[in-house]
């Protein structure tokens, strides 16, 4: 007899003061691995129905990346017959790219373009699918709701183009706002083509066509929360506001952070199109972002290799803020998007 089983023998002699045996030992269960082969035979379906989108998310997600080591490259695609070869022939010169980025005061501009519109936005967007959302919960009528759900979702489905033309149909020069303001003998306040308001009218334009799809995370984690706690609480005395304070926002609280963290891990990509149809109306200085800087600095000049340089210096920029704001969740005493344990 071993140790081990000695030791688990006269334990099972002792019994507890009050005369009753004690609790049997638990055994560990020797569980045989499984083969690779006999859980690919097991759980095929759900590989098949996961496989498509892994192959588009491999496609179009992973396999661009390796694109990135343009930006150490002076790249010319008629180097070669395809890419490969342009890619193959093509000088590398290390970061003469990020130099030449870091130097140019246009880059500079629309970074501070990017990080004006992403402070004002999580200012003064962020927080507004929250309250929809909760005015939306608090709603008895559930046809009411589902009226009120569907008019504000219906805008995420439209382009920035009918966007930002139904905005140029209301508040442009020639628009609705301005002929009644000429009607009434004012004058007609310029809102599309003045870029000291710019980040003001793209924020609104935002809200107005998201508002409704942020909501449905929000929405779906109140659906969570123990109704219990709510009448416990109003038992108790507790008013709406209070019920509010201590029960609906820390149950939302988890999804606010993730949230959060990765919007802004996705800072610096405020939007491509509709700050490319607005560029013209109010100039470059106010609506040049690092998407359309990308595009008119490096696509639409064939400078390759700089526009790479620009992205992978914002997703290095996006990297650190979704790691900094995750340590911070930490500390709060949330999961946030990932941990250790």
């Amino acid at each position: 007899m071993t140790a081990r089983n000695a030791t688990v023998a006269a334990g099972s002699d002792r019994t507890r003061p009050d005369g009753s045996p004690p609790p049997p030992v638990p055994r560990r269960r020797n569980r045989r691995r499984q083969s690779l082969r006999s859980r690919l035979r097991r759980d095929w379906q759900l590989l098949a129905m996961v496989a498509p989108g892994f192959v588009i998310l491999l496609v179009f997600s992973y396999v661009p990346i390796l694109g990135n080591v343009i930006a150490f490259q002076d790249y010319n695609p008629y180097l070669g017959d395809n890419p490969l070869q342009a890619f193959l022939n093509s000088n590398w010169i290390g970061f003469g790219q990020f130099q030449l980025l870091f130097e140019d005061p246009a880059f500079w501009d629309a970074f501070r373009n990017t990080l004006a519109i992403t402070a004002f936005q999580l200012v003064f967007f962020f927080p507004l699918p929250i309250v929809l959302a909760i005015m939306l919960h608090n709603l008895l009528s559930s046809r009411l709701r589902g009226v009120i759900q569907t008019v504000v979702y219906l805008p995420h489905f439209f382009s920035w183009v009918l966007v930002v033309s139904f905005f140029v149909a209301m508040l442009g020069g020639a628009g609705l706002l301005a002929q009644t303001m000429r009607e009434a003998g004012l004058q007609p306040w310029n809102i599309m083509t003045n870029p000291d308001t710019f980040i003001i009218l793209v924020t609104v334009e935002a809200v107005w066509k998201d508002i409704g799809w942020g909501t449905i995370v929000f929405l779906a984690a109140l659906s969570t929360i123990d109704q219990s706690l709510y009448e416990a609480a109003a038992a108790d005395g507790a008013g709406r506001w209070r019920r509010l304070w201590h029960i609906t926002l820390p149950g939302l609280r988890p999804v606010i952070v993730l949230l959060l963290i990765l919007r802004l891990g996705d800072a610096l990509s405020v939007g491509f199109e509709q700050f490319l149809l607005q560029r013209n109306a109010v100039g470059r200085q106010a609506s040049e972002v690092l998407d359309t800087f990308v595009y008119h600095f490096s696509i639409a000049t064939g400078n390759y290799g700089y526009g790479a340089a620009a992205g992978l210096f914002k997703a290095a920029v996006g990297l650190c803020l979704i790691l900094a704001a995750n340590r911070v969740a930490h500390m709060l005493g949330e999961r946030g998007v990932y941990s250790k344990s």
